[in-house]
């Protein structure tokens, strides 16, 4: 574990501790009173900020789990999951912030939610505006847990390889979860690529995406089709509150 005070270390020390049921108390303490120079000295480039928003989401989405887990969190439906992830209870370097700040401001470099992703977050902090990500990853949906079916299994992510995991995170979920019928022509992938669309580039993006990762044909242009719900059985949402799946 990291003796020192380094932002980077500190996100993967907390989430590895996470991971393996170690006590993160002391690591949760150092981020939240980081001076904010430090982080802005740690947070320079892509790689950086893509490596420690990823690693300190994916703990603190285990960890706050994991704290409301007796508590019948989502007993109350929609509205309480979203007061779930609209809540502040990060606290970072002297800011609390949401999971959805992490997540949608951070990563995907201040959008909505909602919207399909062509609709920007209004009015972000200066705390986000200054350490977010230049522009929106779309690769981060293939990283994020939201504790649901289909997510990916969760990995510590290092600035110099995170790219690399990233892709391997993809290629993992793609395969998993994306068929194509080369009769038909068509593929038939996850919603989440409907919902968040427009960080793919629209339609043309997906399918360009696809084609990166192996998930269809290279000379191929499939036509799209989105997998359906199963209404019969017992409905869940998923954690941000905007699809609904089993």
């Amino acid at each position: 574990m990291s003796t020192q005070l380094d932002p980077l270390s500190l996100s993967a020390d907390l989430l590895y501790t996470v991971k393996t049921e170690g006590n993160a108390d002391p690591l949760r303490e150092r981020l939240a009173t980081l001076e904010r120079s430090h982080l802005d000295r740690a947070l320079t480039g892509r790689k950086g900020k893509l490596a420690f928003w990823l690693n300190c989401y994916n703990a603190y989405a285990q960890l706050l789990l994991e704290e409301e887990a007796d508590d019948d969190l989502f007993d109350g439906g929609l509205l309480d999951e979203w007061k779930f992830f609209a809540r502040d209870q990060i606290p970072i370097s002297g800011v609390w912030l949401s999971l959805n700040d992490i997540e949608h401001g951070m990563l995907r470099s201040s959008k909505l939610p909602w919207g399909m992703g062509y609709l920007p977050r209004l009015f972000p902090s200066s705390f986000e505006r200054q350490f977010r990500l230049g522009t929106c990853d779309p690769r981060i949906h293939f990283a994020v847990s939201h504790g649901a079916d289909h997510c990916p299994p969760i990995a510590v992510y290092s600035p110099r390889d995170v790219d690399e995991e990233l892709d391997i995170a993809i290629e993992w979920f793609l395969e998993e979860n994306v068929s194509y019928d080369s009769d038909e022509a068509k593929a038939t992938i996850p919603r989440l690529f409907r919902q968040y669309r427009g960080d793919f580039g629209g339609t043309s993006g997906i399918v360009a995406f696809l084609r990166e990762y192996n998930a269809v044909p290279a000379e191929t242009t499939p036509s799209l089709e989105y997998e359906r719900i199963d209404w019969s059985a017992d409905l869940d949402v998923d954690l941000d509150g905007n699809d609904v799946r089993r």
